[in-house]
């Protein structure tokens, strides 16, 4: 009878833990589909000299709403996606900029390439990059 009574616990919990993660990957604003980002550079593993000139590429599908008030923005993280910090403001169909790499060593950069738009029209959306992590190499 134990037996029974904990499988039944652990199937509502497994339930739960589903329905969960369904709805917190649900797209940001429903019927309009979601924004995603895919780091094409820097490359995984790649090596960048602070003051060097890097063009930073990806590709993105942008929802099928009206862009006017959206914008992309890039972030960058230091410590593997944990924190992030601002780097520039880009137009929402931007898919590169050039960017002086910092004098910020580091191991484990991560890119996050954001899109949103104003007055909850469409969210601020996130799409970090954690499988490209890159090294900025000391000055």
């Amino acid at each position: 009878m134990k037996t029974r009574g904990f499988l039944s616990t652990l199937f509502a919990i497994m339930v739960l833990c589903a329905l969960q993660l369904t709805i917190s990957t649900a797209p940001a604003a429903s019927g309009s589909g979601a924004y995603s980002a895919q780091l094409i550079s820097p490359t995984v593993g790649q090596v960048l000299h602070p003051g060097q000139q890097v063009m930073v590429e990806w590709k993105h599908v942008l929802p099928n709403i009206p862009l006017a008030g959206c914008e992309s923005e890039a972030w960058l993280s230091l410590d593997g996606g944990s924190t992030f910090m601002w780097i520039t403001f880009l137009t929402p169909t931007s898919t590169s900029f050039l960017w002086t790499v910092p004098n910020t060593p580091t191991n484990a950069a991560v890119l996050d390439i954001r899109f949103g738009c104003d007055l909850h029209y469409y969210p601020e959306s996130y799409a970090p990059q954690p499988a490209s992590t890159f090294v900025i190499a000391k000055s």
